[in-house]
């Protein structure tokens, strides 16, 4: 490896450090809102969350296949066919990986029957189900009445038939069968945070990964992403053997020369 590419390496292998490191410190969720105007009874949740250390971004549905994030617009075509109107905006599938969570304030009738069905085609489909494949959390408002807000304003109604109610409270059963969780709307931000809480002390009650793992006598692992001289020099104990390393991680030109002096080679798995 000559040297532009190991400062290459070494610049990756901090520029992405730095992000894994700020998405650490700073969670971020997904608020799924049915228009520009849904999200202003919701100020008092994103106040809840900054208090707790919480970041949040605001997807506007514009219809039911495209959506705006930010300046991105997002478009799906329907089953099989998915599309980006601009090429910086991810596709709906895409969306939910850069967020710890999913949050749906209301949700209706049609978009649930989807869900539960693992259909696809609209924008909140797409991302329930990209969340909860990924492990994801997704979190619905409870007390909605099932009928999306234009639909509301086009039949000047507010709630559903029973035949249509009964059948919408039986895809939300289905849907908290796949994982998706319910609350009051007044609760989402809280129900946020207590989620969060509860995964962060399961994090810190695991036990820490040693960098190195010894196999046998002529062969050990180290698990870290930088293998450097003083590390080297921190293991008395590895002479005359050899060093299992991951593939990608980063062996200082010092560290291949404290190897050198204990008969220790290097081999990446």
């Amino acid at each position: 490896m000559d040297i532009k590419e190991m400062v290459a390496s070494i610049t990756k292998e901090i520029l992405q450090s730095m992000n894994q490191e700020k998405k650490k410190q700073a969670p971020r969720v997904l608020y799924v809102f049915c228009d520009s105007q849904a999200h202003e009874a919701f100020t008092d949740h994103f106040i809840h969350l900054k208090n707790h250390g919480i970041c949040h971004d605001i997807l506007f549905l514009d219809g039911e296949t495209s959506s705006w994030l930010g300046m991105h617009k997002i478009e799906c075509g329907g089953a099989g066919k998915i599309l980006t109107a601009d090429e910086y905006a991810p596709a709906p599938l895409e969306v939910s990986k850069d967020y710890v969570g999913i949050v749906i304030p209301e949700l209706d009738l049609d978009n649930a029957a989807r869900i539960a069905n693992g259909l696809k085609g609209t924008i909140k489909a797409e991302i329930v189900f990209s969340a909860l494949v990924t492990g994801k959390f997704v979190i619905a408002g409870s007390d909605v009445p099932g009928i999306k807000r234009a639909d509301r304003r086009t039949l000047q109604t507010l709630t559903l038939t029973p035949a249509y109610e009964k059948l919408f409270q039986r895809h939300v059963q289905e849907l908290k069968e796949l994982g998706v969780e319910f609350t009051e709307q007044k609760r989402l931000a809280e129900r946020v945070v207590s989620k969060l809480k509860a995964q962060l002390q399961k994090e810190e009650a695991k036990p820490a990964q040693p960098a190195l793992t010894a196999l046998d006598e002529a062969e050990a692992v180290f698990s870290g992403k930088l293998l450097t001289a003083d590390w080297i020099r921190s293991q008395p104990q590895l002479r005359n053997t050899t060093l299992l390393v991951k593939k990608g991680a980063i062996v200082s030109p010092l560290a291949h020369d404290s190897m050198r002096e204990r008969g220790i080679t290097v081999s990446y798995l």
